[in-house]
């Protein structure tokens, strides 16, 4: 691509004019075109770090040793840290400069379901920390680390498991075609919660506080699960009725590998955990749910990722527009690498070993092509405007 510099507006960002496309300029914020760099920062800004940490999470789970990588998802985690700090100052930076615009994101049919994805994005952080960042930081601050923000993303993911969707019954302007993959969102940080609340089970007092946060994990993955069921339906039946819709929220499809791949990993790290702490036998029967919920789920979620994979095929050949939609390229295939991992230590089966790896390398593919075109996005404001 060839640009032609011309005179810098300021002496902190330099612009330069694309030669090809004379209107277009590049540079740092140089397509902000004049608007507040802070006036749009929309909840969905958290599944970048939702995706990024589910990069180190899931390699701390893969039944496989691969030299180096420990120590690479490690690095992923600390960024994924940094990255959790930068955006929430930019969400409190925008509260505070532009608060009639923040209050609009829950009345927002569309944005007010991303407000999940903060409550995720703590408790992915939380799990790093316990999973991979204890050499870094030590054992003792990974711990408070986690308990902090999964106690945080824990309330926050009940409150938008009930708080969205009233407002989609009682205020939202819903269309017959309004479903798609964020309308998961709001009900899947429950099931995070469940899946990652088993960190914290061996340090909590023996008897009656480890049992209730076991049994509270089992009730917010039933939460999820059927919420999740009825959303999944209203979509297939979007689908169905009114087919694939603006290219621009087809990587949304992805989001409902979310649950799915979840609820495998919550039904096996909570089933691990459960004989020791139920009784007889009902701590055996959890224990063997996760099997028997398990594989078929499994099943569904590879069903799912083909169609999505098919339908996303289709939409890139004529054009698949970048936008922070495409994080939904990661964190939902990294619960289906979590998920997976622990089939394979539940089965032992060589198939579940090997399919984590095939999934765990996509997920690090398509997280790479999605962080750097973010990066990008984010350096020119294009990304930072109102959409």
């Amino acid at each position: 691509m060839a640009l032609t510099p011309t005179r810098s507006p300021s002496p902190i960002a330099p612009i330069a004019v694309d030669a090809t496309h004379p209107g277009r300029r590049s540079g740092f914020l140089a397509e902000l075109e004049g608007q507040p760099t802070f006036g749009h920062i929309t909840p969905n800004w958290f599944a970048s770090v939702m995706g990024t940490g589910i990069v180190a999470n899931a390699a701390a789970t893969l039944p496989v040793h691969v030299p180096g990588l420990i120590e690479a998802a490690r690095v992923v985690w600390l960024l994924d840290l940094l990255l959790l700090l930068v955006v929430t100052a930019a969400t409190v930076v925008h509260w505070v400069r532009h608060p009639d615009r923040a209050r609009a994101h829950l009345a927002n049919p569309v944005m007010s379901h991303f407000y999940g994805a903060p409550a995720m994005a703590l408790m992915t952080v939380g799990a790093g920390a316990m999973l991979v960042g204890r050499p870094v930081i030590g054992d003792g601050p990974a711990l408070a680390l986690d308990a902090v923000l999964w106690t945080a993303g824990t309330l926050l993911g009940l409150w938008t498991a009930v708080a969205v969707p009233y407002r989609a019954f009682t205020d939202h302007d819903v269309k017959p075609d309004s479903a798609f993959g964020g309308w998961l969102m709001p009900v899947v940080p429950p099931m995070v919660s469940a899946a990652t609340g088993t960190l914290l089970l061996p340090h909590l007092p023996a008897g009656q506080a480890r049992a209730t946060l076991l049994v509270a994990c089992y009730a917010m993955f039933g939460l999820t699960l059927i919420a999740s069921l009825v959303m999944i339906t209203l979509i297939w039946n979007r689908l169905v009725q009114h087919k694939i819709g603006a290219a621009a929220a087809v990587p949304t499809l992805w989001i409902v590998l979310g649950p799915l791949g979840q609820s495998i990993t919550a039904s096996h790290n909570l089933g691990e955990a459960a004989p020791q702490l139920l009784p007889a036998p009902y701590g055996t029967a959890f224990h063997a749910l996760g099997l028997v919920y398990g594989l078929p789920v499994w099943g569904f979620a590879m069903l799912w990722a083909a169609l999505a994979l098919a339908v996303t095929v289709r939409t890139a050949r004529t054009g698949l527009p970048f936008s922070l939609t495409w994080w939904s390229f990661t964190f939902p295939v990294g619960t289906v690498v979590t998920g997976t991992s622990g089939l394979a230590a539940a089965t032992g089966l060589h198939l579940f070993v090997v399919l984590a790896v095939v999934f765990y390398t996509a997920l690090v593919a398509a997280w790479l092509v999605v962080a750097v075109r973010t990066a990008r996005g984010v350096y020119r404001g294009r990304l930072l405007r109102a959409a």
